[in-house]
């Protein structure tokens, strides 16, 4: 084959990818290990019920999922401020940020038709007194 045919450039990687973008065998096994213990400790807490308010455990699971998603994010997704320009970066503060928003506005639009829109004792008590008021109307107006 003439060397026109193998003369091509295969530069083009290094533009679209930084040296440290990829992970070795060593830093996808650091990713995994530190997943498995972020897994199984709330695993743990849940099933061993040792916490004892369930409250207080999800607020820790809680946490666990956050600490795994970043986990997730820099040992399986590279993502850091080098890649891209930091652009995917900065797409990944938006994307958290939009999150934060819709997830709270969802728990408090729930809360509130909760605390508004379902009956409450004292409700009860009005409309069994109404509901007693009918009742000797009624009884008033029989011959």
């Amino acid at each position: 084959m003439s060397d026109a045919v193998h003369t091509h450039d295969h530069g083009h990687h290094d533009e679209h990818h930084d040296d440290h973008s990829h992970g070795s065998f060593g830093s996808y096994m650091i990713g995994f290990g530190l997943s498995v213990i972020l897994t199984a400790i709330p695993f743990w807490l849940v099933m061993s019920g040792t916490l004892g308010d369930p409250q207080l455990t999800g607020f820790i699971i809680l946490a666990f999922a956050a600490v795994q998603v970043i986990v997730h994010m820099i040992y399986f997704l590279h993502m850091n401020t080098r890649v891209e320009g930091g652009w995917s970066f900065m797409a990944m503060m938006l994307t958290i940020v939009l999150v934060v928003i819709v997830l709270s506005g969802s728990m408090w639009v729930m809360y509130h038709l909760n605390a508004n829109m379902m009956p409450h004792p004292e409700m009860h008590m009005d409309m069994g007194s109404t509901q007693e008021m009918r009742t000797m109307d009624n009884m008033s107006g029989m011959p």
